[in-house]
């Protein structure tokens, strides 16, 4: 009975073509990159503190080589243009991955945001709504955050 429903929902949401887009480690990687790249995109301007903070993080999460990792950012970056919502990227994470990776992502997430030294109201509502998509218990958020403003050395 659900499946059907996801799948319509998926089809749905998803933009044309992309309907087999978050069904393997690479689509994974993809969701991860198009969030970080979000978070890179939410405020005024994007800092190259921020691009390397979203580097490390995609680097360190996917054991991938420069290469890789730049075919995965320019692809990202590309995706997020297109993209109307965050359920098809958020979705696959909740099937795919388990709460600490979800809340390590956020935890990530809070480290491109504070990498230019400054917590803008704009990525402050997408890390919540992101979080909050992906089941993050408010303690795991206010925890990940805490973490993140403390390894950013701004506490």
């Amino acid at each position: 009975m659900l499946n059907p429903l996801k799948h319509l929902l998926t089809q749905f949401f998803m933009p044309e073509g992309n309907q087999s887009l978050l069904t393997d480690e690479r689509s994974l990687q993809l969701a991860t990159a198009v969030l970080l790249v979000e978070v890179m995109r939410s405020d005024a301007e994007i800092t190259d503190a921020e691009r390397a903070t979203t580097l490390t993080a995609l680097r360190t999460r996917y054991a991938l080589n420069e290469d890789e990792l730049a075919r995965l950012m320019a692809r990202a970056e590309d995706t997020v243009k297109g993209a109307n919502d965050y359920f098809a990227f958020t979705s696959a994470m909740n099937d795919h991955f388990t709460q600490p990776q979800k809340v390590a992502l956020v935890e990530a997430m809070w480290k491109v945001a504070y990498a230019d030294g400054h917590i803008d109201a704009n990525e402050n509502h997408l890390i919540s709504k992101i979080a909050g998509l992906l089941y993050v218990t408010h303690g795991e958020y206010i925890a990940a955050k805490l973490y993140a403003r403390d390894a950013a050395q701004l506490g």
